[in-house]
C-alpha cells in the first residue's frame, strides 16, 4: 500500500538484512531514512512502533517531530501498570489488580490466592491481544503465565505483564481523545468495541447503542480528566470496561490512533489524523475548530475488519495469491484497504487485515444493513477470508439488539454455523485452467468429442404437421395412476393395456453399455421435456440406479440425487424406473438391512416410482430385502428374476422349473410386477416363448416386464416373442444407442409389433424426432465409444453381460490385455465354470471378470487355478463371493476350491445383511455434518453405499465447484483460444467466457497462469502442470523362481501399504492392496519371515510382476 500511496518509498536496510517484522522495528533505520529525504514528521501509524517510548525519542533527538505523545507520556501510558497508578491517584476506578508489573509466577500465584479466579494476564508493554491469557482455574495458571510473557517478550521486547481481576460479559468502551501542546484535551465521544476474539476487536460501533447517558458522560468526563493530568498530546484513547451492572473501570491508555479511528470521524465528521498532522505542526484545538461545544455526533458507524482468517479453522491465517478483488461502494460506506488488489500475494508475516469497511447511516439499524450489503457485495477469491463470520455475526440477535459483551464470539458457537460464499466461478475457471493445461481428466476418454458444433433440439409434430408446444412438460401419462392410485391400482392397469408397453432404457442402460456410462445430467435434461411429450405411452423410463449412481460420482462428479430431483421436475409423466440391487442397494456388496429401507425411501422420495429388486445370484432372501424396501417406501415394486444361459440346452442347470420355483417365490412375496432381466441378452426368441408362455398360463394376473441387450442381434425378435407370448411391458433404447450391448432399437420394435394387437401407443415419428438429438449426442460422447463392430452371437458361450462387455474390454486395455480379448473372452467362460457356473449380474459377473482378467494376465489354465487356489493372491471380489458376502449360489458354492481359495476365513451360509450391525443414521449424520457442514438425507444415503466414492466427490466440489452446469464440450475439451461461450450458473446468472491465454512453465513451481475472460473482467488461475512432474520410474522385476521376491499380481495402483521395512509377517499376512480400475485385490505374504527391500509407496503404480519386496525367511507361527 505504502508504494501505491506514497510520494517516495524505501527499503529499510539492505536487502536481506532484516527479517520482515524487524525492519518495521528498526528504529535508528527509519529515523535514518527520514532524516536523509528531508522529512519533517513521523506519523507511527497504529502498530509496531507507536507505542515506543525510545523510537519517539529517537524521533525528536533527529530534530524530527513526532506525530503523538511525548514519549514521556507514551512511557507513562504505555505501561498499563503505570498507567492504572495514574487513574488510582486520579480517583478513577480500576479493576483490581496487581500493583505493578510482576516477572515472576510466584507473584501472579500470590495475587489469585487472594483474589481468585478468574484474572486476565496482560502485557504491561503493547496491545493488539498480544500477551494476554484469561485464566479459570489454577491447573492452566502457570502455563497462561510462561506463555503470556513469552508472547510479550516476542511482540514487544519486554516480557513483563500484570494481571488484573477478570470481569465476566463485560462491554468493552473506548473514548477518542484529542489534545494539543498547550494542555487543552477533548473527547469525540465513545466507541463499543465488545465483539472481540482473542481480545482483539472484530467490529466497533460508535457511539455506543445502549449505554445510559450518566454512565456515558461520567466516562467521558474521567477519560479527559486522566488525559489532562499527564498534559497529553495528540490523538490517544482512553479504554474502560463496563460490567453487568454498568459499573465502569479504567484497564489503559493506548497513546496512539486506533484501527477503529474510522467510525469516530463518521460520526463527527472530524479527520482525526489530519488533525494529528495539524497538531505536530503546532496548531490549538481551537484554531481547528476542535472544542468541546463544538463536537457532536450524528447517527452511527460501525467497522468490519476483512481479514484473511479461516472461521472455521479456528481463525487461522490464510496465504497466497489473491485472485480475484472485487469492493463494495455505495452510499455511507467507507473503505479503508491495505493490500487488498487482484494479484496481491498474502504472506504469513504481516497483519492478515485486508480491508476495513466502516458504513455510516442515521440508526444503528440503518448501519448495521450498510455493513451486511458491503459485506456480500466483496468478491475475495484464492484466499480464505472471515466475510461469512462478519455475515453471521451481523445477523446475530443479540448484535442486531446491541448486546454484545467482550467474549460474545467465544460464547455464541453458533456464530460458526457460517454459510460461506459458493465462489462458484472462480471454481469453474480452476476446472477450465487445469483442462486448459492438462487436459481433461475424465477416466475412460480418449481423445476429443467428434461433434464441435450446438445440438439442435428435435421439434415434435401432430398429425396435421403443426409443432407441438413442448414449453412445459406434458401431464398425460402412466405415472398419474401411481401417484393418485398406488401401486396395485397401476400393475392393474398395465396388466389391462391392451398392447404391448415399452420402457426406453436410454437414458441409463443403453449409454451405460455403449458410452461407458457417461452420459451427464444436462444432456439428459436438455431433452426432458420433449421425452414427457413423444414418450407419454411408456411403461417407464430407466433412468437411475444402478451403475449410473456411482458413475455420477466417480466419473462425471454429479450428485445423482440432484439428476433425479431434476429429471422428476421436467418428467412428471412417465414413470422413473430404477435398477436396485437386493440387499445391496446400489452397492456391490450387501449392506445392514436398515441401510437397504433408508436409502429406497430417499429414491421414492426424490422421484423414482418402479424400483426393478434383482440379486446378482437370484437368492430370494437376499431379494425380499429389497422388496420389503420397496414396499415400505410405498413404491411399485418390480421383483426381478435374472436370466442366466440357454434354457433350452438341457445341460445347464437354469432350467424353465428353475425359473418357475424362483417366480413363484416372488408372488409369495406379493411384488406389483414381475421382471425378467436377460442381461446378457440370451434369452432367445423361442426360449422367450416358452418361459412368458408358461408364467402368463399360470399367473395371469401378474404383469411382466422384459428386460434385455441386444449382444447376439436377436433382440428385437426376443422382445416381440415376449410380447406376443404375453409380456405387458419390454425394453428399447433409441436408434441411435441400440444394438449389440445395448438394449434393442425402439422403432424396430415398434416397426415389428405394428398391426398387431400389442401395438406400443408411440407415436413413430416423435420416437423418431427424439433420435435425431440422440445420434449428435452420440458423437458428443464419442471419446468414450466402445467401438464395436457388430452383434456377437457367441454371447451364447460367454454370457458376459452386455454392460459389462464393454466395461471389460475397456478394463483391459487399461490392464494392458487389450490384444489378448478373444483370450479374455475364452477365460470368463472357464471363470465361470470354476465359480460353478453362477447368475452373472453386477456385481457377481464382476467376480468372473476379474477372475478371467487375472487368469489372462498371470497366465493361468483352470487347473492352475485349482491346484494352486491356497497360494494365489485371488482379486478381492472372488474371495468375497467365496466367503458367502453376495449371498448362495444356486447349487452350492464350488468345493474344495472354495476353502482352499478362502484358507481359512469365514464361510456364511445365510445372507450376508444378518451378519451386519443396523446403521446408526443420527451417527452418520453427525460425523457428515462435522465435515462438511450440512448435509442431508440422501447424502447419508450415498456415504453408507459408498463413503470413499462420496469423500472423493465432496473434496473434488470443494476444489472446482458444481460441474454440472457446464456444457459438455467444455467439460471434455477446452476451448479455442479466444473461443467465447456461456454458462448459465443458475436462473439470471449467467457467465460469458473466453480462454485468452495459457502462460509459460514456471520452472520454480511446475505451474502456468490460465487467463480467462469473464464479463468483461480478466481473471487468471494458476495450474500444476501434470507433465511438468512427471518422472518414468523403472522398477525391478520380481524373479519368479525365488519365493522370497512378492510381484505385483498385475498392473494397477497401490492403494494401501499394510507393512513396513522390518515387518514381521506369517504366511498368507496381507501386505498391500493393489486397485486396476474397479477390481481390488490383496498381495499376501508367501511365507512366513521378516518384510525387507520395500521398493513401492501408497499410491504408486505398478506393473504386473514389479517388485514389491522381499519376505526373508522366518519361523514365525
Amino acid at each position: 500500500m505504502h508504494r501505491q500511496k506514497a510520494d517516495e518509498a524505501y527499503v529499510i536496510g539492505k536487502r536481506g538484512q532484516y527479517t520482515p517484522v524487524g525492519a518495521y522495528l528498526a528504529s535508528d533505520e527509519i529515523v535514518k531514512i527520514a532524516v536523509e529525504h528531508g522529512a519533517q514528521m513521523i506519523h507511527p501509524g497504529y502498530g509496531f512502533l507507536s507505542e515506543n517510548a525510545e523510537f519517539a525519542r529517537k524521533v525528536e533527538a533527529a530534530g524530527l517531530i513526532f506525530i503523538g505523545p511525548s514519549p514521556d507520556v507514551i512511557d507513562a501510558l504505555g505501561d498499563k501498570v503505570s498507567a492504572r497508578k495514574i487513574a488510582i491517584a486520579a480517583n478513577v476506578p480500576v479493576v483490581p489488580g496487581t500493583e505493578g508489573a510482576v516477572e515472576r509466577f510466584e507473584e501472579v500465584k500470590a495475587f489469585t490466592d487472594k483474589y481468585g479466579f478468574p484474572i486476565i494476564i496482560k502485557a504491561a508493554y503493547g496491545g493488539g491481544g498480544r500477551g494476554m491469557r484469561v485464566v479459570r482455574e489454577e491447573s492452566s495458571l502457570q502455563e497462561s503465565f510462561e506463555r503470556a510473557t513469552s508472547e510479550a517478550k516476542s511482540a514487544f521486547g519486554n516480557g513483563t505483564v500484570f494481571v488484573e481481576r477478570f470481569l465476566d460479559k463485560p462491554k468493552h468502551i473506548e473514548v477518542q481523545l484529542l489534545g494539543d501542546n498547550h494542555g487543552n484535551i477533548v473527547h469525540l465521544y465513545e466507541r463499543d468495541c465488545s465483539v472481540q476474539r482473542r481480545h482483539q476487536k472484530v467490529v466497533e460501533i460508535a457511539p455506543a447503542k445502549d449505554l445510559p447517558a450518566s454512565v456515558r458522560d461520567a466516562i467521558l468526563n474521567d477519560a479527559v480528566r486522566l488525559a489532562k493530568s499527564v498534559k497529553y498530546r495528540n490523538a490517544g484513547t482512553a479504554e474502560f470496561l463496563v460490567d453487568q451492572q454498568n459499573r465502569y473501570y479504567f484497564i489503559e491508555i493506548n497513546p496512539r490512533i486506533q484501527v477503529e479511528h474510522t467510525i469516530t470521524e463518521e460520526i463527527t465528521g472530524i479527520d482525526i489524523v489530519a488533525a494529528q498532522i495539524q497538531i505536530a505542526a503546532g496548531a490549538t484545538l481551537e484554531q481547528l475548530g476542535l472544542t468541546q461545544d463544538r463536537i457532536s455526533t450524528r447517527g452511527f458507524a460501525i467497522q468490519c475488519r476483512i481479514t484473511t482468517e479461516d472461521p472455521s479453522k479456528n481463525f487461522q491465517p490464510d496465504t497466497g495469491k489473491i485472485e480475484v478483488y472485487r469492493s463494495a461502494g455505495g452510499n455511507g460506506v467507507r473503505l479503508d484497504g491495505g493490500n487488498g488488489f487482484a494479484g496481491a500475494v498474502i504472506t504469513p508475516y504481516y497483519d492478515s487485515m485486508l480491508v476495513k469497511v466502516s458504513c455510516h447511516g442515521s440508526t444503528y439499524e440503518i448501519a448495521r444493513r450498510k455493513v451486511l450489503r458491503a459485506l456480500i457485495e466483496f468478491r475475495i477469491r484464492g484466499v480464505k477470508t472471515n466475510i461469512p463470520f462478519l455475515a453471521s455475526l451481523l445477523t446475530h440477535p443479540t448484535f442486531i439488539d446491541g448486546n454484545c459483551w467482550t467474549t460474545f464470539i467465544d460464547d455464541t458457537p453458533s456464530l460458526f454455523d457460517l454459510v460461506g460464499s459458493q465462489n462458484r466461478a472462480q471454481k469453474l475457471l480452476a476446472y477450465l485452467g487445469d483442462l486448459a493445461v492438462n487436459g481433461s481428466s475424465i477416466k475412460g476418454q480418449i481423445g476429443e468429442p467428434k461433434f464441435k458444433g450446438d445440438i439442435i433440439i428435435p421439434e415434435l409434430l401432430d398429425d396435421a404437421g403443426k409443432k407441438l408446444d413442448v414449453s412445459s412438460p406434458s401431464q398425460k401419462g402412466w405415472r398419474n395412476i401411481i401417484v393418485e392410485q398406488g401401486p396395485k391400482a397401476f400393475a392393474k392397469a398395465v396388466r389391462n393395456y391392451k398392447g404391448c408397453l415399452l420402457m426406453d432404457t436410454t437414458w441409463r442402460d443403453a449409454h451405460q453399455s455403449l458410452l461407458a456410462t457417461r452420459v451427464r445430467t444436462v444432456d439428459l435434461l436438455n431433452i426432458a421435456k420433449e421425452t414427457s411429450h413423444a414418450l407419454s405411452n411408456l411403461y417407464a423410463l430407466e433412468c437411475w440406479g444402478g451403475a449410473t449412481f456411482d458413475v455420477a460420482f466417480r466419473f462425471l462428479y454429479e450428485d445423482p440425487w440432484d439428476r433425479l430431483r431434476k429429471m422428476r421436475k421436467l418428467i412428471p409423466n412417465i414413470p422413473f424406473q430404477m435398477l436396485l440391487r437386493g440387499a445391496n442397494g446400489v452397492a456391490y456388496a450387501s449392506l445392514p438391512d436398515n441401510a437397504i429401507d433408508h436409502f429406497v425411501k430417499q429414491a421414492k422420495d426424490n422421484g423414482v416410482d418402479i424400483f426393478r429388486v434383482f440379486d446378482a445370484l437370484n437368492d430370494i432372501n437376499q431379494l425380499e430385502v429389497g422388496i420389503k424396501a420397496v414396499q415400505k417406501a410405498g413404491g411399485v415394486c418390480e421383483g426381478t428374476v435374472c436370466y442366466s444361459g440357454d434354457m433350452l440346452n438341457p445341460k445347464k442347470k437354469y432350467s424353465l422349473d428353475y425359473y418357475i420355483d424362483l417366480v413363484d417365490k416372488l408372488v409369495a412375496l406379493d411384488i406389483d410386477v414381475l421382471g425378467i432381466k436377460d442381461m446378457a441378452g440370451v434369452l432367445k426368441p423361442h426360449a422367450a416363448t416358452i418361459l412368458i408362455g408358461t408364467i402368463r398360463k399360470k399367473y395371469p394376473d401378474l404383469p411382466i416386464h422384459v428386460h434385455t441387450h441386444d449382444s447376439a442381434g436377436t433382440g428385437v425378435a426376443s422382445m416381440v416373442a415376449c410380447a406376443m407370448a404375453g409380456a405387458d411391458a419390454v425394453d428399447a433404447a433409441t436408434d441411435s444407442l441400440s444394438g449389440m450391448t445395448s438394449q434393442p432399437s425402439i422403432n424396430a420394435i415398434i416397426a415389428s409389433l405394428d398391426g398387431t394387437e400389442k401395438m406400443t401407443g408411440l407415436n413413430p415419428a416423435h420416437v423418431r424426432a427424439l433420435d435425431t438429438y440422440w445420434s449428435q449426442l452420440r458423437l458428443l460422447y464419442s471419446p468414450f465409444e466402445a467401438h464395436l463392430a457388430g452383434p456377437d452371437p457367441e454371447v451364447y458361450e460367454h454370457e458376459i453381460p452386455g454392460g459389462q462387455l464393454t466395461n471389460m474390454m475397456f478394463q483391459a486395455s487399461q490392464l494392458g490385455l487389450g490384444s489378448q480379448w478373444l483370450e479374455t473372452k475364452k477365460a470368463y467362460e472357464q471363470a465361470n465354470e470354476l465359480l460353478g457356473d453362477i447368475v452373472k449380474v453386477t456385481p457377481t459377473s464382476k467376480v468372473v471378470g476379474d477372475l478371467a482378467q487375472f487368469m489372462v494376465s498371470n497366465k493361468l489354465s483352470p487347473k492352475d487355478v485349482i491346484a494352486r487356489a491356497g497360494e494365489l493372491d485371488f482379486p478381492g471380489s472372488v474371495l468375497e463371493f467365496l466367503e458367502g458376502m453376495m449371498g448362495q449360489p444356486y447349487g452350492g458354492f464350488p468345493e474344495p476350491f472354495r476353502t482352499n481359495a478362502l484358507r481359512g476365513r469365514r464361510k456364511l451360509d445365510k445372507r450376508p445383511g444378518l451378519f451386519l450391525e443396523p446403521i446408526d443414521f443420527a451417527k452418520v449424520k453427525k460425523e457428515l455434518s462435522r465435515k462438511y457442514g450440512s448435509v442431508t438425507e440422501c447424502d447419508v444415503a450415498s456415504h453408507i453405499m459408498y463413503p470413499k466414492v462420496f469423500s472423493d466427490y465432496k473434496a473434488f466440489i470443494a476444489k472446482y465447484g458444481d460441474l454440472s452446469v457446464l456444457p459438455t464440450k467444455y467439460f471434455l475439451s477446452k476451448p479455442e483460444i479466444g473461443e467465447e461461450f456461456h454458462v448459465e450458473l443458475e436462473k439470471g446468472k449467467v457467465l460469458i467466457l473466453k480462454l485468452l491465454a495459457v502462460g509459460p512453465l514456471s520452472e520454480n513451481t511446475g505451474q502456468r497462469e490460465v487467463f480467462y475472460e469473464m464479463n468483461g473482467e480478466v481473471r487468471q488461475v494458476t495450474v500444476d502442470d501434470k507433465q511438468a512432474s512427471v518422472e518414468n520410474v523403472s522398477r525391478p522385476k520380481a524373479d519368479p523362481g525365488d519365493s522370497s521376491q512378492v510381484g505385483a499380481p498385475m498392473a494397477g495402483v497401490l492403494v494401501e501399504l499394510r507393512v513396513h521395512e522390518g515387518t514381521e509377517v506369517k504366511k498368507g499376512d496381507p501386505l498391500a492392496v493393489l486397485s486396476a480400475m474397479k477390481m481390488e485385490m490383496v498381495i499376501s505374504a508367501p511365507h512366513n519371515g521378516v518384510v525387507s527391500s520395500l521398493q513401492v509407496r501408497e499410491g504408486d503404480s505398478v506393473d504386473g510382476s514389479d517388485l514389491v519386496c522381499r519376505i526373508t525367511r522366518g519361523d514365525k507361527k
